[in-house]
């Protein structure tokens, strides 16, 4: 397949050989990937008439990209992280074939030079130990598909997955009895283990005879034992929550998913006190700096500093004003 500067081809070779064969890209960034290119070249095609496979590298220039960005965020409501998302793999993209095409070297730079937009980090959400045993015991364990979403419940809280390394789960990733652990495949295909409490290890020991199904089998699987969707993960929490909610209030105030499971993990280790290097080695973070939002969400460890600043004699605390007036302006 040829077009005008040879973008097709050159988007072609962006994805066999530098993320399938140099970098052996994860199907989760290949599909990133894929989407974000069939995104942006719809979105050239509707302002210019051009059939994707007709267009080149002067119909990609760094004004073309800037709308289709501002598209994104106006037109689609995606959220800038999202946008951020989309720019990384088209300045991936325009990289790789900054070498190959010398002679575009001028617009290359300036979509390389499109910066990602800042935006404000939100504190994490996760749930205390209340909610998270509101939430475990909302399955009817009497059934099968009960017996399952427990399972799933008990391991996102307690081993911290990603939803992806959830659904890639097979039954040979389990091991049970004796150093009992969950193997999975994380972010950047590295592979680790995470140790299972004697409860999870029981849960999943049970469930595996209940599973009966081939060690690469997945794990955990539809009605129709096909793997899960990280969809069907999401609705499978989300029902649950609602349903625990009635039970406790608190659930209401909150919007949970399958990883605000993974945060409550971390956060129920980090009131354990175990050192932030190690809670990074659990989830599968690329760095421990990843790892110190926790720190931030958790109000107990800040509440234990502040305390550590009262003056001699003072009771520990925060201030709490007597009068109407005063509580009033603290209120501000």
């Amino acid at each position: 397949m040829t077009a005008p500067g040879g973008l097709a081809a050159t988007l072609q070779g962006f994805f066999t050989e530098r993320l399938l064969t140099q970098r052996r890209a994860s199907p989760n960034t290949v599909a990133a990937y894929r989407d974000t290119f069939r995104l942006l070249l719809a979105f050239v095609e509707g302002r210019t008439g051009k059939a994707p496979s007709r267009l080149g590298f002067e119909d990609l220039d760094a004004a073309v990209i800037g709308a289709f960005l501002d598209h994104l965020e106006t037109v689609r409501s995606n959220s800038v992280r999202t946008r951020n998302a989309r720019l990384a793999a088209i300045h991936s993209f325009f990289s790789y074939a900054a070498l190959r095409h010398p002679e575009y070297a001028g617009l290359i730079e300036r979509a390389l030079a499109i910066p990602p937009k800042r935006f404000e980090r939100a504190i994490v959400s996760f749930l205390t130990d209340t909610e998270v045993d509101a939430l475990l015991a909302v399955p009817d364990r009497a059934s099968f598909l009960g017996r399952r979403d427990h399972a799933i419940l008990l391991v996102l809280v307690q081993a911290g997955l990603r939803v992806s390394e959830l659904t890639g789960l097979t039954c040979a990733d389990v091991v049970v009895g004796k150093g009992a652990h969950l193997r999975c495949m994380g972010k950047g295909r590295k592979e680790r283990a995470t140790p299972l409490t004697a409860r999870t290890s029981s849960t999943l020991r049970e469930w595996l005879v209940e599973r009966r199904a081939a060690p690469t089998d997945p794990l955990f699987a539809t009605t129709r034992h096909r793997p899960l969707s990280r969809y069907g993960v999401d609705a499978i929490v989300e029902r649950h929550v609602q349903a625990a909610a009635r039970t406790c209030p608190s659930l209401r105030t909150k919007a949970v998913s399958a990883h605000t499971l993974r945060h409550s993990c971390a956060m129920r280790l980090l009131h354990a006190g175990v050192e932030t290097t190690v809670i990074a080695l659990w989830l599968g973070h690329e760095s421990v700096e990843t790892t110190q939002m926790y720190i931030h969400a958790d109000m107990t460890l800040k509440e234990r500093a502040l305390a550590r600043t009262t003056p001699i004699g003072a009771t520990p605390g925060r201030f709490r004003p007597t009068d109407q007036l005063l509580a009033f302006l603290e209120s501000l």
